[in-house]
């Protein structure tokens, strides 16, 4: 069976252990989760979570099914062969001279990248885009020596007004009783 990256976006209950609970679950298939983004969704109390894990279509169709059995899940779905839409941020701080700045910043402006942060040994660079265009500039500022490098991961959405696809996955909701009170 062939491997390739797939694309897992959850909606979830924004509570504590829900991350744990469904990394748990990866780890247990034996797959590494190659980035997470989490973050607040558009609706109050739900968390979007994207994964980005390497492996074969069947089985992480058993995984995306059994994260939908999760009970803090309120839906999940694999984006992979969807339209979509997505980004990735990252913070990459360079070392720079006075004979060096120059040429960095012309770079960083090739790549529509910001400098955020200026200091008399370095620059910090932001450059938001796809994984190919921050690898590319990360490899061009190697030469310069590289400080240090925080990469957000995958964020994605579907493209065009819509957004559920004939992949997704619609859990139901359990709901839960609380004991009678004495």
């Amino acid at each position: 069976m062939s491997t390739t990256k797939h694309t897992l976006v959850a909606l979830v209950e924004d509570r504590p252990g829900v991350l744990t609970r469904m990394a748990s679950l990866f780890r247990r298939r034996g797959y590494n989760i190659e980035s997470i983004a989490v973050g607040h969704s558009e609706q109050p109390h739900l968390s979007r979570m994207t994964f980005v894990v390497s492996g074969s279509a069947h089985v992480l169709e058993q995984v995306r099914k059994q994260l939908g059995k999760l009970v803090d899940v309120i839906k999940i779905m694999d984006i992979t062969g969807d339209n979509i839409t997505s980004r990735e941020l990252a913070l990459i701080k360079v070392r720079a001279t006075a004979s060096t700045r120059s040429e960095i910043i012309e770079i960083a402006s090739i790549f529509r990248a910001s400098i955020i942060d200026v200091a008399s040994d370095s620059l910090t660079i932001e450059i938001t885009g796809d994984e190919e265009k921050i690898d590319s500039l990360i490899n061009l500022l190697r030469s310069f020596g590289i400080r240090e490098i925080a990469r957000t991961g995958r964020i994605a959405l579907l493209r065009g007004g819509s957004s559920q696809t004939p992949s997704e996955e619609k859990v139901p909701r359990v709901q839960k009783v609380e004991p009678d009170s004495p």
